[in-house]
């Protein structure tokens, strides 16, 4: 679909996440802005802080409650709410985009049921990696996610999946509509290297901040922190490395800060790890231009979309070999991937050995990052819905002709 001359759609996005800071919040929310950007009329349903539903805009809030005994910071909002029900159908959305699985999953089904329009629906989280949460049993969390996952996607028209580890995972699961691989875009004027003298200083200044020592090199992890990250891996490998003058800089907030702050103490490296906490979107930049290498061990990630944003940012990657870096970490490119400790330590002490070709690695980073621009993205989810309009039309004519 040619975003100039299309004719507009009106969109709706239904996500259970709005206004919190993560992958799938940082997806709708760039989608949103450049349908809008391309002359789309966008309109998203969300579950609201409290117990009552609102619409104010182009936001519907649906009153919630919280459900932490599922997940942290997780909420079951009103399956039923006629005002709000009401108003949807009369604005009439022609497309309507979901983005969880759950409460605004079953309003979806429901508009779209009542409108009869295309359900596109983001695969955004691969539930079998979260077993930990929901099942003592691995085989039989991954069995359970599987089946959940297979009935919640048949039911849609269109299936996107951020990475083609996920476009495999979904198609192992018999998921029969049809998949397409489409990376999450990235605000390529927010995540860049540093351009000004101003920014320059915001790192020194951060950097005088965080007390990290003058002459170390900077390890950044912006993650949750949650079990599923495996940042313990990140920690035990650091500790094991023989890289010296060296500090670790994590940034995020999440469940298991403390279990990772008691690891750190344990393994006697206290005082090379700075845990930042929680960043505001807009600093995160900083962060990011803080460090010379960007590090993770997390196998759980449906794209990843910080390690996407440190290379926008001019930083390399050092992650844990996973199917989901295809075409984002290029071994001795935009980084290195590795197995195990002894990979961790040799790939860190290649990248840091030669500042020549640290800073070649990072004009790499910065340059491959281009290819996940927001707007390539906005472009891309518009094919998809102009491909799902068309395979509906059909299916309808295929209908009248056999009446």
């Amino acid at each position: 679909m040619n975003e100039t001359t299309a004719e507009p759609l009106r969109v709706l996005l239904c996500t259970d996440w709005w206004g919190a800071v993560n992958g799938v919040v940082a997806s709708v929310t760039t989608l949103k802005r450049e349908l809008i950007r391309a002359g789309h009329d966008v309109r998203v349903l969300t579950l609201a802080d409290g117990r009552s539903s609102h619409h104010e805009g182009d936001l519907y809030g649906l009153g919630s409650m919280p459900a932490s005994l599922v997940y942290e910071s997780a909420r079951f909002g009103t399956l039923r709410q006629d005002p709000i029900q009401q108003d949807i159908l009369r604005w009439a959305p022609q497309v309507v985009h979901s983005h969880t699985e759950f409460t605004t999953y079953v309003w979806a089904r429901r508009l779209v049921r009542e409108l009869q329009v295309p359900w596109v629906h983001t695969y955004h989280t691969i539930y079998e990696d979260y077993t930990h949460y929901y099942s003592p049993s691995l085989t039989v969390g991954k069995k359970v996610a599987a089946t959940f996952s297979r009935r919640m996607l048949n039911r849609t028209d269109a299936v996107i999946a951020p990475t083609l580890k996920v476009s495999r995972l979904l198609t192992g699961y018999r998921v029969t509509p049809p998949i397409r691989v489409v990376p999450t875009g990235l605000d390529l004027d927010l995540f860049r290297p540093a351009r000004s003298a101003d920014e320059r200083a915001d790192v020194q200044a951060l950097r005088k901040r965080l007390h990290i020592p003058e002459g170390d090199r900077v390890l950044v992890s912006v993650s949750r922190l949650a079990k599923e990250k495996n940042l313990e891996e990140v920690l035990k490998d650091f500790a094991a490395s023989r890289v010296e003058a060296i500090t670790l800089v994590v940034v995020g907030d999440g469940p298991h800060r403390s279990k990772l702050q008691e690891l750190a103490a344990a393994l006697g490296i206290s005082r090379r790890v700075r845990f930042a906490g929680p960043v505001d979107h807009t600093e995160v930049p900083t962060y990011y231009r803080l460090g010379d290498v960007y590090v993770s061990a997390s196998l759980s990630e449906t794209q990843g979309l910080t390690y996407i944003e440190a290379l926008a940012c001019g930083l390399p990657l050092l992650c844990r070999r996973d199917p989901s870096l295809a075409g984002v970490v290029l071994d001795g490119v935009t980084g290195w991937q590795y197995d195990d400790s002894a990979g961790f330590d040799a790939a860190l002490t290649r990248m840091l050995a030669d500042p020549a070709q640290l800073g070649q690695l990072s004009r790499a980073a910065a340059t491959h990052a281009e290819r996940f621009s927001a707007r390539a993205f906005g472009c891309s989810v518009l094919d998809v819905y102009a491909s799902t309009q068309r395979r509906r039309h059909l299916r309808a004519d295929r209908v009248l002709v056999a009446g």
